[in-house]
């Protein structure tokens, strides 16, 4: 079948299989690798990207629901000169991440949460991460790093 859709603001269209999963689409088909592929099962957040301006796992997704969409990776998240997003950069500062597998979803999951919540407390904060997994931070600097984004943002 013929999806088109757009990603990271580049209009793309792709004849693929009817079973193709958003994730499969952005890194097989487009070559866009930032999105990881963890659980396969929508737990861990690793495949997190933006859809139509919120926040979605793209390894339960279907491309096909997706035909029309506006799709930002974390490859799209940065300015064209390279200047980091204010969440990337938070994330960099406060060592919001170790191995970097999660730090995708996350910071994708982030720049969701902060539009939607952007005066979150920390317990709101952690409670609105807990659909992103990390095996190696221990969450504190994840937090911080939101916090830190947070008052960026509105700055």
């Amino acid at each position: 079948m013929k999806v088109e859709l757009k990603v990271n603001g580049k209009a793309v269209s792709a004849d693929v299989p009817p079973n193709t999963l958003l994730v499969q689409f952005i890194r097989e088909h487009l070559r866009l690798t930032g999105t990881h592929v963890g659980c396969d099962t929508a737990q861990c957040g690793a495949c997190t990207v933006i859809a139509n301006g919120r926040s979605i796992k793209a390894c339960n997704t279907l491309v096909a629901q997706m035909a029309g969409a506006d799709i930002t990776t974390i490859e799209g998240v940065a300015a064209a000169d390279g200047t980091l997003h204010p969440v990337q950069a938070a994330f960099k500062e406060c060592h919001g991440l170790q191995c970097g597998y999660c730090t995708p979803g996350m910071v994708m999951s982030t720049i969701d949460l902060l539009k939607h919540h952007p005066t979150a407390t920390e317990g709101e904060i952690r409670s609105l991460l807990e659909g992103n997994l990390c095996r190696c931070t221990g969450y504190q600097n994840i937090v911080a790093a939101v916090q830190t984004a947070q008052k960026a943002l509105a700055a």
